[in-house]
């Protein structure tokens, strides 16, 4: 017996409502020819101007070779002034049109970020797939994302930047498992067509991720009541905040040495050296000049690290920029909304001595003996891990604070609390049943404490004032 036909798409625009979600991955073949170009625009108000141009031209290889491309050529572009049709010259338009043709890469990565007629007249010129660095970046994060919140916030940064593009070419919908929009396909030509399409998804992703947000407050509100505090990893990309991660929580993330290995959150249980345990959060790398779309689309991811009792600021101290870097991070930290009240939660580890000289290490040593808020640890050895753990649960349990409160007799869930999660240092029971308590918490439980039990949590020194009036 034949089989039914299967009734096709009229077009690629309905073929792409076929699907709920997108994987975003590289079409055409296995490997790709890339070359890799890096803008040094001399003006210390450009974007990273703290950083040599040989080392942006690094980063920009390794964040090439994180999806796979195939580097066949690089080169470095001095501009006094940037051109706002081909962001460079038309002399060194064809320079590198011709570096570009010998090599017969078949995309060339702009360690810029291009506007989308300047990204066309170069395809133009070139030949040549283009991508600037936000493109690029959406790749890999495309790459990266595992979970369903983890692609959701991918598309939802991939459309918005796609959207002012449409006049080049759109393959996002031409097929949804597939596709980047970015590396094949012939395009859409319905503009109109597409436009609505793109923004009628773009406003159902905002809406599921406004309900993903809604539901990572549910839960951090239900993690108040158990005793762990949330420890947030956070840190520029590569700096071993994975593979510090799974040296602590004996978990098995992945911890290559590669730029955005790791995307999705991953949350696990540790142990505290004088007892007790904490919740460790392992976050995405930042990267300077991330783009915004992919700040805001993650923005329910990174509301772990605002809302953590203790931040660790995960630095590669064995990188010839890591002051630079360092400024990224917070930099990114600041637009999540991490005021300075906040930096009193944040400390930072010095990563990857194993890879320093004896004599800069020493130098550092020395440092971060005068320093209050610094660890220095090597994650690949497990140096200095003890005495990181030891800052934590310092950082946690900080100065304690007494109060007085009077629990009844049948609230023996409370009862338990208290002991469990403050030091009692005293107990008077009443007649009636009731007992009232005298007991201290850390400055890390006293917020725990208070949702817990509201008003009935009196300051034990306000207390006694009243008492004395």
């Amino acid at each position: 017996m034949t089989p039914p036909r299967q009734k096709k798409p009229k077009n690629r625009i309905e073929q792409g409502r076929q699907e709920d979600t997108v994987t975003f991955q590289i079409e055409g073949p296995a490997v790709t020819d890339a070359f890799v170009l890096s803008i040094d625009i001399t003006d210390d108000a450009a974007p990273d101007a703290a950083r040599s141009a040989e080392s942006r031209l690094s980063e920009t290889v390794r964040l090439a070779e994180a999806i796979d491309l195939a580097i066949v050529g690089e080169a470095i572009v001095t501009l006094k002034k940037v051109r706002p049709s081909t962001l460079m010259g038309s002399g060194k338009v064809d320079e590198i049109g011709r570096k570009i043709k010998a090599s017969q890469a078949q995309v060339v990565i702009v360690n810029a970020q291009l506007t989308p007629g300047q990204q066309r007249n170069l395809e133009r010129a070139w030949h040549a797939k283009v991508l600037d660095r936000t493109g690029l970046i959406l790749e890999i994060f495309g790459r990266r994302a595992q979970t369903r919140e983890g692609a959701l916030q991918v598309e939802l940064a991939h459309l918005v930047y796609q959207k002012s593009r449409l006049v080049r070419s759109w393959t996002h919908l031409e097929r949804q498992r597939g596709g980047s929009g970015f590396l094949g396909g012939p395009g859409e030509t319905q503009l109109e067509a597409d436009r609505r399409v793109i923004q009628s998804r773009i406003t159902k992703l905002r809406k599921q991720l406004a309900s993903v947000s809604k539901t990572r407050g549910l839960h951090r509100h239900a993690r108040t009541r158990v005793p762990y505090p949330i420890v947030a990893l956070v840190g520029y990309t590569n700096a071993g905040k994975s593979t510090l991660f799974n040296r602590l929580t004996g978990a098995t993330v992945d911890a290559r040495d590669l730029l955005f290995a790791t995307l999705d959150p991953t949350m696990r249980q540790i142990e505290l050296p004088k007892g007790g345990k904490a919740i460790m959060s392992d976050t995405v790398g930042f990267i300077s000049d991330l783009p915004t779309t992919l700040v805001a689309a993650f923005r329910a991811t990174l509301e772990e690290v605002v809302s953590a009792d203790v931040i660790l600021h995960v630095r590669d101290i064995s990188h010839p920029e890591t002051e630079a870097q360092s400024q990224d991070v917070h930099a990114v930290l600041d637009e999540l909304g991490l005021d300075e009240l906040r930096r009193d939660a944040m400390i930072e580890v010095w990563n990857k001595t194993d890879l320093l000289d004896p004599g800069h290490l020493q130098a550092l040593i020395e440092k971060s003996q005068r320093a209050t808020d610094c660890c220095l640890i090597s994650a690949a050895t497990g140096e200095g891990l003890d005495h990181l753990l030891e800052c934590i649960q310092g950082r946690l349990t900080g100065p304690a604070t007494e109060f007085r409160i009077d629990v009844p007799a049948t609230a023996g869930a409370d009862i338990a609390w208290l002991y469990e999660h403050g030091d009692v240092q005293s107990r008077d029971d009443h007649q009636d049943g009731s007992m009232h308590f005298r007991v201290k918490f850390s400055a890390a439980q006293v917020k725990k404490a208070r949702q817990r039990f509201g008003d009935a949590l009196r300051d034990a020194k306000d207390s006694e004032a009243i008492a004395a009036e």
